[in-house]
């Protein structure tokens, strides 16, 4: 069992050494900016706002002339007949058919062929009109659902990253812990065979090595995990070696003091400007219905020529054709289509009045969002340094249970003792440093500080 632990932490830590010789470095600005460039989520945004001015060039060429070809040629291989009573068609002094004679005659030839080309403009449409107004406050909108969701992004990434430099703390801390426990389960074997301690301080040293090594596999397979995590989150390749390099958490007290005393700014918020981006979208939306109650003009010109002939020859010659033109205006006045009209403006307004409710929900939940945050930061800062100095505390009566061993005034129960106490202010630090990471994230995402 010893040598399978052994083996594999062995196997874990020579992985680690080649990926630290190759890895890319990596900040957690660097992850962030890596992050804009390569998340397929962040991709799919840009797409968006592009797909967007697509659909707003698409908006534009209802304004402009609309010109259309068409040309047609027809074989009448059985023409169609006409029927009339020949007896009304009976010459002064001939003779006659008897009334009630029908007969059919055709009137089309065999071969006809027409080309023409056609020409409209727009002159005026409400919608349209308030369509091409619109077009400016729609890439707005589309610019800022691309900011939140690089704003999420931003967010998922500063989590993973810190907790993914947390938990290589307490990886390294267990290796080291783990280290420890094996030389003292060696030395308490080497005591215990000469007479002077006992199966029982052995196998209860043992049992702690055995704990120890199961929780570094564990954790050094969380690890694996977590750091795909983040390379997932930033579109980076999984089986890419990174290191990171901003570990200092502690270090970044300073910076989370000054953020609780930052103060809050909508405009700063993405999600914030989406809203009032939309509630300007949904007042275009309402004048475009009202609008709609005005009339239509529209220009056109219609160009053709057209010839017919008993040969297939004559349709190709085209200097027998000949040529029409049209020029006319077209005005369409709505009077009634079933209340359809003040249906949808009621429908406007309502949608109107729902992005009001919108915006001012969302200043809400920023506001409610920074004070949890705000709080929740100020406590779990109190609360690392609490946990901070019962690790020192705990370092301190470890290193004094190690010492009183050594000199052999002291058992390898306290020691064992010791260690896990150690190992618990150890995980509740962490976790309070976590809390502080977490907190941080979530009053940056609040105070739109993300960047």
């Amino acid at each position: 069992m010893k040598r399978i632990y052994f083996t594999m932490i062995g196997i874990t830590l020579a992985a680690s050494a080649a990926r630290a010789q190759t890895a890319t470095p990596l900040s957690l600005q660097q992850c962030m900016d890596y992050a804009m460039k390569h998340n397929y989520t962040i991709k799919n945004a840009a797409l968006d706002v592009l797909i967007q001015q697509a659909q707003n060039d698409q908006t534009v060429s209802a304004s402009l002339p609309h010109i259309n070809g068409k040309a047609d040629f027809s074989y009448f291989n059985i023409p169609q007949r006409s029927f009339i009573d020949a007896s009304t068609f009976a010459t002064p002094g001939g003779p006659s058919a008897p009334p009630g004679t029908i007969i059919p005659i055709s009137f089309t030839i065999p071969y006809t062929a027409s080309v023409g080309l056609t020409t409209s403009q727009l002159l005026f449409d409400g919608s349209v009109f308030v369509a091409l107004q619109a077009r400016k406050t729609v890439m707005e909108f589309a610019k800022q659902n691309g900011k939140v969701t690089e704003e999420t992004i931003r967010y998922n990434v500063y989590k993973a990253y810190n907790s993914l430099v947390i938990a290589y703390r307490q990886y390294d801390i267990i290796k080291s812990s783990l280290a420890f426990a094996r030389s003292l389960e060696h030395d308490i074997t080497v005591t215990q065979q000469t007479g002077f301690a006992e199966r029982i301080d052995v196998e209860r040293t043992s049992v702690q090595v055995n704990n120890l090594a199961t929780d570094s596999m564990r954790i050094g397979n969380l690890l694996n995990v977590s750091e795909q995590m983040l390379k997932f989150q930033i579109g980076m390749d999984i089986n890419t070696p990174i290191v990171l390099t901003d570990t200092s958490l502690e270090q970044r007290r300073q910076e989370a003091l000054s953020l609780v005393a930052t103060d809050k700014n909508y405009e700063r918020v993405p999600e914030y400007n989406l809203m009032t981006t939309a509630l300007r979208l949904n007042e275009f939306n309402l004048r475009r219905y009202k609008l709609a109650a005005l009339p239509s003009l529209s220009g056109f010109w219609a160009y053709g020529a057209n010839y017919g002939s008993n040969k297939f020859k004559d349709v190709l010659v085209f200097d027998k054709y000949w040529s029409s033109s049209t020029l006319g205006l077209s005005l369409n006045v709505p009077i009634f289509n079933g209340f359809m009209r003040k249906n949808q403006v009621t429908e406007a307004k309502l949608n109107v009045e729902k992005a009001q409710n919108n915006i001012e929900n969302i200043k809400q939940t920023i506001d409610f969002q920074a004070s949890v945050s705000r709080t929740t930061l100020k406590n779990a800062m109190l609360q690392a340094q609490s946990q901070k100095r019962n690790l020192d505390v705990s370092n301190d009566v470890l290193d004094l249970a190690r010492k009183k061993y050594k000199a052999g005034v002291g058992s390898n129960l306290e020691v064992t003792q010791a260690q896990t106490d150690l190992l618990q202010s150890q995980n509740n630090y962490f976790s309070a440093l976590l809390e502080i990471t977490n907190a941080e994230a979530d009053l940056k995402k609040a105070l739109g500080l993300l960047k």
